[in-house]
């Protein structure tokens, strides 16, 4: 029943998401993702122990807020430092955590203060990226596309392929029912699909090669970005983060790989751009 709750879902939610990312300006596009991401940040201050609606609240504010202001001077060095940050979170600290905990670190994350913080690293590289990626002329829109049905279609890889073939368990003191079978499935699929977009937009080969190396760390950072949500809500108790998706459970559970993914696959256009 939950298989099919969740193809029920994502059969509803995606082609809204895709006329959004085609039809919408850049402000409209903002908002539209704005509303994820704030929807995102009400679970994840519940998730950092924010149980008063007033401090949630002003928690999803923050959002919102450092956005403008990173847009307000894009003038600036500032959404690019953003989302550098962002980068930097998933390739080092990210990864330290997850680390940590495997190896026994159990008391790691236990100050709500600091997993509130770590909501805002993870949502605003992200929503900003999405915003910066998709101004980008004259293939924004395009990229903004390729990127979510390349975190889709990993995603989806990765589910199924655990299903029919996981044996041995990714993370099992995280999350239990991902497997390294779905990670190579993903890997594998979404390769095929990398290759086939450059092909289509017709890439150089040497641009072909850099960009499915930027694919392929993207879908590898947007693993870690799952495992990572995960972490949060298994210290918050919690199976799912929400339940407004219904087989998906909360827009973090829907969007916690795009969070890590965005600001990688970002960085690496802008050096696929610089290498042009």
């Amino acid at each position: 029943m939950q298989v099919k709750q969740r193809i029920l879902t994502a059969a509803v939610l995606i082609p809204i998401v895709v006329l959004a990312a085609t039809v919408l300006d850049l402000y409209g596009f903002t908002v539209f993702t704005g509303i994820f991401v704030c929807l995102g940040a009400w679970e994840w201050a519940a998730m950092s122990g924010f149980t008063h609606p007033v401090g949630r609240c002003l928690y999803v504010v923050m959002c919102p807020l450092i956005v403008a202001g990173c847009l307000y001077r894009a003038d600036t060095f500032i959404p690019q430092l953003i989302v550098i940050g962002g980068v930097i979170w998933w390739l080092v600290p990210a990864l330290i955590l997850l680390y940590r905990f495997r190896e026994g670190g159990a008391n790691v994350l236990n100050s709500g203060l600091l997993k509130a913080g770590m909501g805002l690293v993870i949502l605003v590289p992200a929503w900003l990226s999405l915003v910066l990626l998709h101004e980008q002329q004259p293939a924004g829109v395009g990229l903004v596309l390729f990127l979510l049905f390349l975190i889709w279609i990993a995603d989806s890889s990765a589910f199924f392929s655990g299903r029919r073939w996981g044996r041995n368990k990714l993370s099992p003191g995280i999350s239990p029912g991902k497997t390294w079978e779905g990670v190579y499935g993903a890997m594998s699929v979404t390769v095929l699909f990398a290759f086939a977009y450059a092909v289509i937009i017709k890439m150089q080969a040497i641009e072909i090669l850099i960009f499915l190396v930027i694919c392929l760390v993207s879908v590898a950072v947007s693993i870690i970005g799952d495992l990572t949500v995960s972490l949060i809500k298994r210290k918050a108790q919690l199976k799912d983060s929400g339940s407004l998706l219904p087989g998906h459970g909360g827009i973090m559970d829907r969007i916690d790989s795009l969070t890590a993914a965005g600001p990688i696959f970002l960085a690496g256009m802008w050096l696929l751009r610089g290498l042009q």
